[in-house]
């Protein structure tokens, strides 16, 4: 497909990107550092720092998807922006429902210490003498 120039600057993409992709990259090393600066102080509490870094997590989500993949809720865009809402609710119950999982499979499946091990044969010891 030719576009009749060679110069890579002038090519239709191209010139569609403008700066939203140097914006989106310095807000989202901007935020990286902030999560770094808020780990690396020590400035919550673990639960205080969880939810702390799941905020800022959640506004580099939405910074990537305004500025990288343009999503808005224009008539061109609004399947995409649709899709993305029906997607988040199944990939939140999906990893709570896998992480659920495991916890439980990990309750059932290690083995007890040697400290609770030997318990229930001494008590049984005990009462057979």
């Amino acid at each position: 497909m030719t576009h009749g120039t060679d110069n890579a600057w002038e090519h239709p993409e191209v010139q569609l990107a403008g700066g939203g992709y140097v914006a989106a990259f310095v807000v989202g090393l901007a935020l990286m550092g902030l999560s770094f600066w808020m780990v690396r102080g020590h400035m919550f509490a673990p639960a205080g720092l969880a939810i702390a870094i799941s905020a800022v997590a959640a506004v580099a989500a939405l910074v990537q998807c305004v500025l990288l993949l343009h999503m808005n809720v224009s008539r061109t865009q609004v399947w995409q922006t649709v899709a993305l809402v029906l997607f988040i609710p199944l990939f939140v119950l999906t990893i709570g429902l896998t992480s659920w999982m495991f916890h439980g499979l990990y309750r059932r499946t290690m083995m007890m210490p040697a400290a609770h091990a030997g318990a229930p044969a001494t008590q049984a010891q005990a009462g057979g003498a």
